[in-house]
């Protein structure tokens, strides 16, 4: 606010002389030295900064605890975790980011603000360390990943979500998504720069042994040596059939995309079974690619 200045006040004094001496006498009021009555400058005011908002942290709050690892089971394809959610938004979507280990070994959480239950490492032999982010917020992200809560013989096989610290992971950005349809038979590869029809031609599960729908990430590729993918990769999603406990000898039953020579309807153990072009570039994609299936 400007400060106010009086102007000058004349006093006459006479002393018995004929004519009288005129005397201005300046008197200053705020800041600063006293000025003379013909200056027209005016003191300036510093105005006061406005104080920056200090942001508010969104979601849970942090947790900044130490954990010991070491007796936790690994978050891993072959996980059987009964503390891990399933996905309640199967239709969902994602943030757009992945999540990767920051460290050797990270903690693994059904819930912000309750203990872990599991450890997930920065490396697995068979990949799920690379997980697309569904929800974010200032201290947590909750990810699709690796396991099962249950077997199809013991309860629900569906995907699995967890919590992880944001202080424990580095976020990458991935706008990049599958959306698989059976009915209208197409794999489509959806980005930021449009839509790219990868194949309309590809087989399923059978009515016995149905490709599990909702979803879920690329988990791993790989050109392994059985024979019937020629030589062309299989890429490996997250999440596992609702109805095997295990396949082919082993205690997962994993679904992928890969490689057949008979690709067409209803006719596979849950696996999407594809062309020679279709799976060779799907597995162009990074890991943690969202993938979503529907019926």
């Amino acid at each position: 606010m400007p400060l106010s200045r009086r102007g000058t006040v004349a006093l006459a004094v006479a002393a018995g002389v004929a004519v009288a001496a005129a005397v201005v006498v300046t008197i200053g009021v705020g800041l600063g030295a006293p000025q003379t009555a013909t200056s027209t400058e005016t003191a300036a005011v510093t105005p006061t900064p406005t104080p920056t908002p200090t942001p508010t942290a969104t979601g849970p709050a942090a947790d900044t605890a130490v954990y010991d690892l070491s007796g936790l089971p690994t978050a891993d394809v072959f996980a059987v975790n009964p503390a891990l959610p399933v996905d309640d938004d199967p239709a969902g979507g994602s943030t757009g980011y992945v999540a990767t280990p920051a460290s050797d070994a990270i903690p693994v959480f059904a819930a912000p603000g309750t203990a872990p239950v599991a450890a997930l490492p920065s490396a697995l032999t068979y990949g799920g360390t690379t997980l697309p982010v569904i929800e974010k917020d200032d201290n947590w992200v909750r990810v699709l990943i690796s396991g099962r809560q249950a077997t199809p013989s013991e309860g629900d096989p569906a995907q699995l979500t967890a919590w992880l610290r944001a202080a424990d992971v580095t976020l990458s950005q991935d706008d990049t998504r599958v959306e698989v349809s059976l009915s209208a038979r197409t794999i489509t590869i959806v980005s930021p720069t449009g839509s790219e029809l990868v194949t309309s031609d590809f087989g399923w599960g059978a009515a016995a042994t149905p490709t599990p729908v909702g979803r879920t990430f690329i988990m791993y590729n790989a050109v392994t040596s059985f024979s019937y993918t020629r030589g062309h990769p299989i890429v490996y999603l997250g999440i596992q059939s609702p109805v095997l406990d295990g396949f082919d000898g082993q205690s997962v039953a994993v679904t992928a995309f890969h490689y057949y020579d008979d690709h067409d309807g209803p006719i596979s153990n849950g696996c999407i079974r594809l062309g020679a072009d279709a799976i060779d570039r799907l597995a162009q994609l990074p890991l943690g690619t969202l993938v979503t299936i529907t019926a």
